[in-house]
């Protein structure tokens, strides 16, 4: 077991630090509110994706991909909702610099966390994954659910230690440049990568 453990630990690694939705979240987070949002919203895309685990583990996913008008809505709403925090982002920035202050109006923990959460939870892809993915790594006479579970809080730890340091990074960085144009500049890339990412989705099915 502690080999298959730390197999999918190593593919989890490789796909966590694959720049994709939940990265560019936590970095758009991070420049514009600090790294304690980019960790709220780690933290909600960890649990996502622990949800998609105990979904696969108890049948709910492999449901959902063979319904393909149920998958079809979710990618769809997961696709949108990328492409509504792209704009919101490119919006944002354009509000700060027309404000007298310059300020970015700062995210709220409980908000970054629920960013990160409907981010995850709307991308039934994590839920493929587990499908196709995660029996290869089952020993035999292991319980399904529980070892589903279990590879699924490993996914979750590696997720969030990585957005954790996409974070802290980001933040760090910004504090060292201190340029607010950095963050514009930052802040809108992340958007239009957001933008192309629901496009992409909404395109491939």
């Amino acid at each position: 077991m502690l080999t298959s453990l730390l197999a999918f630990a190593g593919l989890c690694v490789v796909l966590a630090v694959t720049p994709g939705p939940d990265t560019f979240i936590a970095l758009r987070l991070a420049v514009r509110s600090g790294a304690g949002a980019g960790l709220c919203a780690a933290g909600g895309a960890a649990v996502g994706s622990l949800f998609w685990a105990v979904a696969a583990g108890v049948g709910l996913a492999a449901l959902l991909a063979n319904w393909s008008v149920g998958y079809t809505v979710v990618r769809v709403l997961g696709a949108l909702y990328l492409i509504y925090l792209g704009v919101q982002a490119l919006h944002a920035r354009d509000a700060t610099e027309a404000s007298t202050t310059g300020a970015p109006e700062r995210v709220r923990w409980w908000r970054a966390g629920g960013i990160g959460l409907l981010s995850a939870v709307l991308n039934p892809k994590i839920g493929l994954f587990f499908l196709a993915v995660v029996p290869q790594f089952v020993p035999r006479d292991a319980n399904v659910v529980e070892m589903t579970f279990l590879l699924g809080c490993v996914d979750a730890v590696v997720a969030f230690t990585w957005l954790a340091l996409v974070s802290f990074g980001a933040s760090r960085m910004m504090r060292w440049l201190r340029g607010p144009k950095v963050g514009t500049t930052l802040e809108r890339a992340s958007g239009v990568v957001l933008i192309s990412l629901g496009v992409v989705t909404l395109a491939t099915g």
